[in-house]
């Protein structure tokens, strides 16, 4: 699936998971010409945490910091959920490396969220989070967690385009979604095997 890396095109949110979304920012990364890198800057991080719901454009501009470094973390946290993903759709034993890196930002996010009362219930707020440039990674430090631990590992799945493997959930009835989405990589495949049968 080709997709463009202009800085101002929206993210193609197809996974129906924010974790796993994430992960598909890295393009083509399976291609032997090279990866496409979707988050270039910062500024795309934060383009992507407010198209996927985590933040409000406005609490993005209150964020101070070393904005490198969390681009930075962003990426390693992103791989690490990547080989964790892949292994799993491929049905591989999960490496010991990048389940430790996920525990480190799962930890780390931990460390800003609290507990507090509201009502007759008890709720999780975040601490900092529209002061800290960090704050992306912690969100999305969550959004791996929550998919980890949910058991929607079972509906993992990774587009059947060679060229693509873009990952999501499958939600279909009957279990049966080939395709990142149809109208790009499935009407693609098809149109090859249309003229693979023509010729």
């Amino acid at each position: 699936m080709k997709k463009s890396q202009t800085m101002a095109k929206a993210f193609e949110l197809v996974a129906g998971h924010v974790a796993l979304d994430f992960v598909n920012t890295l393009d083509n990364r399976f291609l032997d010409w090279g990866p496409g890198e979707l988050l270039g800057t910062y500024d795309d991080l934060l383009r992507f945490v407010v198209q996927s719901g985590l933040l409000t454009a406005r609490q993005t501009k209150t964020l101070k910091g070393d904005r490198e470094d969390a681009l930075a973390q962003a990426k390693e946290l992103r791989e690490a959920l990547a080989r964790v993903a892949y292994q799993q759709v491929d049905g591989e034993r999960l490496s010991a490396k990048p389940v430790e890196t996920l525990e480190k930002y799962f930890r780390e996010a931990a460390k800003h969220r609290h507990l507090t009362a509201e009502g007759l219930r008890t709720v999780w707020r975040w601490r900092g989070i529209e002061k800290n440039a960090a704050a992306p990674v912690w969100l999305l430090a969550q959004a791996a967690e929550d998919f980890l631990v949910s058991g929607d590992g079972a509906r993992l799945r990774c587009c059947a385009s060679d060229s693509c493997r873009w990952l999501f959930l499958d939600t279909s009835k009957n279990h049966t979604r080939r395709w990142c989405d149809m109208k790009v990589c499935g009407n693609r495949m098809k149109a090859r095997r249309f003229y693979a049968k023509a010729r």
